[in-house]
């Protein structure tokens, strides 16, 4: 969905909404950065104990923790934590007389059983979805009162009544106004592709989709810092170019570190990453069990060249594991299957989202394509069709030897 600008005076962020949840974050130089008021409801499907399918609903509560929230000149991240671990993240990043959403992470507790009784699970999960919230005009606050439904996996996320403010200058909300397109009268609005979404597979098998035809993208260097000191707590290094399938047609697209603007957030159990390009916006979790991470969901959103707006996530993926507080390395070109639709190759690729020590990436686990024995699989495959050959020599000596026996004994 796409938005148009509405400039109304004396009626922006400054007029409070009445109900909601109503956050204020400040700067480190204690003035206000950015400003929220929201109302989101949550429907989440779980598995009880006796095996049966469960729906929960909740909505964002009034009292709230914004800890983690921060405030950024290109980057900005509203972090609301409630209940029993629950979190509901949003982050925001300025691109010239603009700035938008690029997603939305929402993690739950499942171990809570005032909101899920009798769950099979005691995990805490995350999805990541993007929201229409984009082409905000700098120095406006953005509007839109009505209900807007994002639909992620076994979450559904209703926002409304939606007042925010991201990159407030010199502390003060501005009384002018971006209004989202739902809210204005109707109009001509460019038509998108809907998201796809697969978490059929947890374990991907390599595509079979042609090879790829642009050049080698180039390698990023990709940080997220945190603290009064600015250390780095998530790190990542790699070359990206997505392959996109829409019925017959097959189109590939490079993601430019050079033009790619970083956000992200680190926690004790979940950490994203998102990249935004002029090409696309991919936004990355990870997640652990105190033992291990890897990868567990991907949201990516471009536009096509035919000029349609593509976007599909999968948030039960099971990619580049290793153990925590060390890196995984795999140097060498990886294609997997995210959706039906989506495929993904990566270069030159070391990542670590967790227990990052002075900036720095911990010892790396390697892929199997980089590791010494990867050599042994031709060596062994050829070993074996050697045997193969022998056994069927031997055979046929074999029997051809009882059929002599046999002609000499008449």
């Amino acid at each position: 969905m796409f938005r148009y600008a509405v400039f109304a005076f004396a009626f922006g962020c400054v007029i409070h909404l009445s109900r909601g949840t109503e956050v204020t974050v400040k700067d480190k130089d204690d003035k206000l950065c950015l400003y929220a008021n929201l109302m989101v409801n949550f429907s989440v499907s779980y598995m009880t104990s006796d095996n049966k399918s469960q729906l929960a609903e909740f909505e964002l509560p009034a009292e709230v923790s914004s800890n983690g929230s921060v405030c950024d000149a290109t980057s900005s991240t509203l972090k609301l934590s409630f209940g029993a671990g629950h979190t509901w993240s949003l982050n925001f990043t300025a691109g010239g007389n603009t700035y938008q959403s690029d997603v939305i992470t929402f993690s739950y507790n499942l171990n809570d059983s005032t909101v899920f009784p009798k769950s099979a699970l005691n995990d805490t999960l995350s999805v990541t979805v993007r929201p229409h919230i984009s082409d905000i005009s700098m120095d406006t606050c953005y509007s839109c009162q009505s209900k807007d439904t994002l639909q992620s996996d076994t979450v559904n996320q209703t926002l409304w009544d939606v007042r925010i403010q991201a990159f407030i200058k010199n502390g003060t909300q501005s009384e002018n106004m971006t209004t989202c397109a739902a809210d204005l009268p109707a109009t001509s609005i460019p038509t998108t592709v809907a998201p796809v979404t697969n978490t059929s597979a947890h374990t991907l098998a390599p595509t079979t989709t042609p090879a790829p035809t642009l050049p080698i993208p180039g390698t990023g260097t990709f940080s997220i810092k945190s603290g009064e000191n600015g250390t780095a707590c998530l790190l990542a290094n790699f070359a990206l170019r997505i392959g996109v399938k829409q019925g017959e047609n097959y189109q590939e697209i490079n993601l430019d570190p050079n033009m790619t603007r970083v956000s992200g957030v680190c926690g004790v159990n979940i950490s994203s990453l998102v990249l935004v390009s002029n090409a696309m916006t991919v936004a990355l979790t990870f997640t652990n069990n105190t033992k291990k991470f890897h990868l567990q969901t991907m949201n990516v959103t471009t536009k096509l060249s035919s000029g349609a707006v593509f976007s599909a996530a999968n948030s039960s993926l099971s990619l580049w594991e290793a153990a925590l507080g060390s890196s995984y390395m795999c140097n060498k070109e990886q294609n997997y299957s995210i959706t039906s639709q989506l495929n993904i190759f990566t270069f030159n690729l070391q990542v670590q989202p967790f227990a990052v020590k002075k900036g720095l990436f911990s010892t790396a686990e390697e892929c199997f394509l980089d590791s010494d024995l990867s050599f042994l699989v031709p060596i062994a495959v050829g070993v074996a069709l050697s045997f193969l050959i022998v056994l069927v020599l031997l055979s046929y000596l074999i029997g051809r030897r009882k059929s002599r026996t046999g002609y000499q004994s008449v």
